[in-house]
């Protein structure tokens, strides 16, 4: 039985999330780019400054190279590249993914280095590919059915940032995947790569049976700097590496 899709618009999943005492959240949309972002003061500003920055950057690089928007398989590019180019790129190459399954965990983790020097603790959603920089521990809820609440999350501490934790599913919003698995999130210092690679364990995750084939290439790309993954597929889930599960 195949799992229903859900493709809503509106990111409720959002309304969890509660800024602490002395921190600010805000929302910042440009076109297809929709990011949360929690931060010690509003700076809603800056990061509407720097998506638009970043956005310019990718499109005027997608007009001359229209190949990076849709091939589903590495592109090269060369050194002159814009760096959120050379990022996507190169987490694309080491998980053999087309480079736009990277860019939403690339702008946030770039946006996110464009406000740390203004804020210690700064923490950017886009669609469900999050980057943090944190001075205290925090949670992250783990949700696989938009339609409920989440029930277990990732218990992470403050010696555990900076990170990114990117999330793949392919019962979950418009994006492509190629395979059936209801979530894979990645974890790793790396956003670009964290990204890329769970769009390419949920395109292999087929039915619960390949759950070890998802682990087993994630433990394949921890010398890439992929610290972890939690798959959950046909009601089975498998976890392998740095991925401390807490109840909610």
């Amino acid at each position: 039985m195949t799992s229903p899709r859900h493709t809503s618009t509106h990111r409720a999943y959002r309304s969890g999330v509660r800024a602490r005492d002395g921190e600010a959240a805000f929302q910042v949309v440009v076109e297809e780019t929709d990011l949360f972002i929690v931060a010690g003061q509003d700076l809603a500003p800056q990061a509407l400054d720097a998506v638009h920055d970043l956005r310019g950057q990718l499109k005027a690089w997608m007009t001359l190279q229209p190949d990076f928007a849709a091939s589903l398989t590495p592109i090269a590019v060369p050194e002159t590249a814009p760096d959120i180019i050379q990022r996507m790129a190169h987490a694309a190459s080491l998980c053999g993914v087309g480079p736009m399954a990277a860019v939403a965990g690339t702008v946030s983790q770039m946006v996110a280095e464009r406000l740390a020097p203004l804020s210690r603790d700064i923490l950017v959603e886009n669609g469900g590919d999050l980057y943090m920089r944190s001075s205290r521990p925090r949670t992250c809820a783990i949700l696989s059915d938009p339609s409920g609440e989440a029930s277990i999350g990732l218990a992470l501490g403050a010696d555990d940032f900076p990170l990114s934790l990117c999330a793949s599913s392919a019962t979950i919003g418009h994006s492509l995947s190629l395979g059936s698995g209801d979530l894979v999130v990645v974890r790793s210092a790396n956003a670009s790569l964290a990204d890329a690679a769970a769009t390419a364990l949920c395109n292999i995750l087929r039915d619960k049976r390949d759950l070890k084939r998802v682990t087993d290439i994630a433990q394949s790309l921890h010398e890439h700097g992929i610290d972890g993954v939690f798959a959950q597929c046909s009601g089975s889930i498998t976890v392998w590496g740095d991925m401390e599960l807490t109840a909610l």
